[in-house]
Formats: C-alpha cells, sequence, structure tokens
C-alpha cells in the first residue's frame, strides 16, 4: 500500500473511528481535517436538486455552515446537476472548485465525464492534496489558476501524488498556470494531447511517476507549454520518472524545485517502477466492517 493507506486500512476496527483518516494525509493538503469535529452527517438520498437541496442529500449536506463527517449510507451513484463548489454565473459545469480555499484533501474518488474540468483549483486557494483518485473518459482533467493574470495564483501549492490517470483522457494532468504542483508516483495510461502542462511559469515537479504513452507517433511528450516563447527558465523537473511506449519529459529551468514540505506534510516518494502497485486501488473503495479495508 502507498503511505496513506497504510496509515489505515490494515486496522480491522476502521469502521468504528473513520475519522482516524483524517490523520492521513500527505504533501500541501496534510492539514485538512474537514469534518473530523463536526457531527455525522449520513447521506441516503441519491438525488440532486441544486435549487432546493433535500436534507439527505450529498448537496444539502456540503452547503451546511457547520463542519460535517459525511459518510453514505449505502453504495450509491450521485448524478450532479451542478457542480458542488460553484461560482455564481460559471457557463460551465466543474465538478470540484476549489475556490479561495486552504487545507483541502480529495482522496479516493472516481472522477469522470463532465461538461468541464473535474477539478479546478482557482483565486489563492493554497495547500492541496490529490491523491488516490482514478479519472478517465474526460477531457479536461485538472487546472491549476484561474486566469494566467491573476497573480496571486502563485501561492497555490498542489500535491498529486497516487492517482491513476486512466483510458479516454485528453489534458491536463495537471495543468497548471501559477503556483508550484508536486507530481508523485501516479499512473498515466495514455493520453490524447498531453498529461502534464503550464502556462505561466509555474514550477512542476514529476516525481516517481509511470507515464505509458500513446501509440499515435506526435504525442508520445508528456509535457505541454502554453506559450510559444519565454519557458526555457520555467522550472520543470523530472526524477526517477519510469517513461514507456516513447513517452518523454522536456525539463527546463535551472535551480531546486524540491517541494519545501514540512516534517508532517513529506513522504516517501518510490520509484515509478513502483506506481502500478501504489495506485492499483486508486478510486472508490469497497470496504467490509470488522475486516482490513
Amino acid at each position: 500500500m502507498n503511505p496513506i493507506d497504510s496509515c489505515w486500512r490494515p486496522n480491522s476496527n476502521w469502521a468504528a473511528n473513520r475519522r482516524a483518516l483524517a490523520d492521513c494525509a500527505v504533501g500541501f493538503g496534510k492539514n485538512a481535517i474537514g469534518g473530523k469535529n463536526g457531527a455525522t452527517y449520513v447521506v441516503t438520498d441519491s438525488s440532486d436538486d441544486p435549487e432546493k437541496p433535500k436534507p439527505g442529500t450529498l448537496r444539502y449536506g456540503v452547503i451546511q455552515s457547520r463542519p460535517l463527517w459525511i459518510i453514505f449510507a449505502k453504495s450509491m451513484v450521485i448524478t450532479l446537476k451542478n457542480e458542488l463548489m460553484a461560482i455564481v454565473g460559471a457557463p460551465t459545469v466543474t465538478l470540484i472548485d476549489i475556490f479561495a480555499s486552504t487545507d483541502v484533501w480529495i482522496d479516493h474518488c472516481y472522477l469522470a465525464r463532465c461538461t468541464d474540468g473535474l477539478i479546478d483549483v482557482i483565486h489563492a486557494s493554497t495547500a492541496i492534496t490529490i491523491s488516490n483518485n482514478f479519472f478517465s473518459q474526460h477531457d479536461k482533467v485538472m487546472l491549476f489558476g484561474h486566469d494566467d493574470n491573476n497573480l496571486v495564483d502563485k501561492n497555490i501549492k498542489v500535491t498529486v501524488v497516487f492517482n491513476h490517470f486512466g483510458p479516454g483522457l485528453v489534458q491536463r494532468m495537471p495543468r497548471v498556470r501559477l503556483g508550484y504542483a508536486h507530481v508523485a508516483n501516479n499512473r498515466y495510461d495514455q493520453w490524447e494531447m498531453y498529461a502534464i502542462g503550464g502556462s505561466a511559469n509555474p514550477t512542476i515537479f514529476s516525481e516517481g511517476n509511470y507515464f505509458m504513452a500513446p501509440n499515435t507517433p506526435d504525442i508520445k511528450q508528456v509535457t505541454k507549454r502554453e506559450v510559444k516563447s519565454g519557458w526555457k527558465n520555467w522550472k520543470w523537473r523530472s526524477s526517477r520518472d519510469k517513461f514507456f511506449n516513447g513517452a518523454y519529459f522536456i525539463p527546463s529551468g535551472y535551480g531546486s524545485c524540491a517541494p519545501g514540505y514540512t516534517k508532517t506534510q513529506s513522504f516517501p516518494v518510490a520509484d515509478g517502477s513502483m506506481v502500478p502497485a501504489l495506485t492499483s486501488d486508486a478510486g472508490p473503495l469497497s470496504c467490509t466492517a470488522y475486516k482490513a479495508c
């Protein structure tokens, strides 16, 4: 197991202390506690009404002003009719907008098929970890930064770790406008444009990832800079990544681009060859009470 899963999944009594999960994050989102100290809210209704959310639905729980620990009464498919965290007047639907927030952790989700992006980090949001998720069948996966000229987004710091970027993905895994991204121990099973991109001098550290390029000859490159020139001083580095089927990463810039984690945020990053094992359980888990998950 990866360090997040090994923190809680081997405990056969995990169901009696679900909130211990909140102590298991790594990277910049380490301090995300969510509703750890709040009341328990149980999702019993899989419907979604953005105008008048009903008690028992996921949306009703998410919009409450007080912290809640949200759990589900059973397995269910929830088809969202609008994003859960919305920007008023947004012309398209993003599944998760992280707007002017800090200490955020998104873990063990299946994310696919949305009108626009799956995860957008915008307006000076900081200290975020996106881990153990399974992505598939989508165009624009993740975007960090609201606008290339929104300089306050230089403060964005995101850890993207132990995710499985599966089939049918096109681009932005992630794309970083400004700020910093540590992209570590993720599995990439092909892409239709590129895997990791940027546009306004972000710093990107790709460490210990597993890149399987598509068969199409002209899209083997992992990286894409959304500018014609001036990017050669951007700090983009690759360390211990593994490249297959002709995949390649174009580095740039000088000097260290290590994440600078605190002692509690830091975690061991494995060699890219270990990634298939570390991401084998990415996405939602099927766990049984009184047994190791």
